[in-house]
């Protein structure tokens, strides 16, 4: 189900990109391309890129916290695991 959620989120920022680029005069595959493989950075970089940079710092910040705390809670998962716990 997260899966689905993650993969519904960047085809929408995708769309968005796609066509938001346009009446900046980005390039839409470029920006298309991005927001599909990074999502949330991707969209942060281009907010910041479009001269909307209050948000689009937010953004980029955020999702950048938020994946260095997925990767934190994976790896102490991964140490737990193979570790064999607290002794």
């Amino acid at each position: 189900m997260e899966g689905l959620f993650g993969l519904v989120l960047n085809i929408i920022l995708t769309i968005y990109l796609v066509i938001d680029s346009r009446k900046h005069g980005k390039s839409p595959v470029l920006w298309g391309i991005l927001g599909f493989i990074f999502g949330l950075i991707a969209l942060g970089i281009y907010l910041i890129k479009t001269n909307r940079k209050v948000i689009g710092w937010i953004i980029t910040i955020l999702s950048i916290i938020g994946y260095l705390v997925l990767l934190l809670i994976i790896l102490l998962g991964a140490a737990l695991i193979l570790g064999g716990g607290f002794s």
